[in-house]
């Protein structure tokens, strides 16, 4: 097998990952054809199918999976490689592929782009939106150098820096702007909006209701904290968002904003990356970035 290429093998694992040869195609860049080729050649290369293919889907074979374990133990140790050759001489060069959750990245993604380049131009910015768990698993298996995401995570393998505080607001429709705030042990009988299941900002919410799912009178959920407004907005119910969503998702939409009494609900946001990335120093550099414009991006409001 001395003609097995790293192409062969990244095409491989994204397929692995995928079971799609369409998505695997996409996420390397090429075209479905192409990819097609390589895993076939791989293949033949080792002399052994790796995939079982079908008109609407693939499976690996077994040899398949056993295969796909290794490829991605050799792609996390040459993407370590790549990563100790880059910290040898200090500065950050290449790709940096990190990830941030989809309650964070509408609100301060742009500026911490414009901000990375305008620190580090030669760097390749490769970012992805994504829920925590998806997060921490391409984290884990070295598809992303860092993610911006809730603390705590508690994953051993992982390095967390809490970066700032943030608050959660109340939101009702405009009608009630003169009703007392409730307490939180009353919101899941308000008709309590909240994002659907894999959101970590959902479950922080509940746990700041005390409650579950599952007790609440009359639940509904949204995908996005902009659709969780707008049924607000309409006098569906009421919501939780962070504090540096309101500027944004509350300009055009019928509602009032209000903090809840003390103890106020929050949550911490944090850079994560593996414990064994040789690039730590420039990591934490980036890190104080992102909390220099989570700090100012706050909207102010008493």
């Amino acid at each position: 097998m001395t003609n097995l290429s790293m192409k062969q093998l990244r095409y491989f694992d994204a397929l692995a990952r995928h079971r799609h040869f369409g998505r695997a195609a996409e996420e390397c860049a090429v075209t479905q054809p192409a990819l097609s080729v390589q895993i076939k050649e791989l293949e033949e290369l080792i002399g052994t199918p790796l995939v079982e293919r079908s008109a609407r889907q693939i499976h690996l074979t077994g040899f398949g999976l056993s295969f796909a374990e290794r490829t991605r133990d050799i792609l996390r140790s040459v993407h370590d490689l790549e990563e100790f050759a880059r910290s040898n001489n200090g500065q950050l060069g290449g790709q940096f592929r990190f990830g941030i959750i989809p309650t964070v990245a509408p609100y301060l993604l742009s500026s911490f782009i414009t901000e990375m380049m305008a620190c580090y131009p030669g760097l390749d910015l490769r970012p992805r939106e994504a829920k925590t768990q998806i997060l921490i698993q391409d984290l884990m298996e070295s598809r992303l150098d860092a993610a911006i995401v809730a603390l705590p995570i508690s994953e051993p393998t992982i390095r967390e820096l809490a970066l700032f505080d943030e608050e959660f607001v109340l939101l009702r429709p405009a009608s009630e702007v003169d009703k007392p705030i409730p307490s939180p042990d009353l919101l899941p009988e308000m008709r309590l909006l909240l994002l659907e299941e894999g959101h970590c900002f959902r479950d922080q919410a509940l746990s700041y209701c005390s409650g579950k799912a599952s007790s609440t009178r009359t639940l509904m959920e949204g995908s996005s904290l902009t659709t969780l407004v707008q049924m607000v907005a309409a006098g569906i119910g009421v919501t939780l968002i962070p504090e540096m969503a309101v500027d944004l998702e509350t300009g055009s939409a019928k509602v009032s904003v209000s903090h809840m009494a003390d103890p106020r609900p929050s949550r911490t946001i944090g850079m994560i990356w593996r414990k064994s990335n040789p690039l730590e120093e420039q990591l934490l550099e980036i890190a104080e970035i992102f909390r220099k414009i989570g700090t100012s991006g706050k909207t102010g409001m008493s």
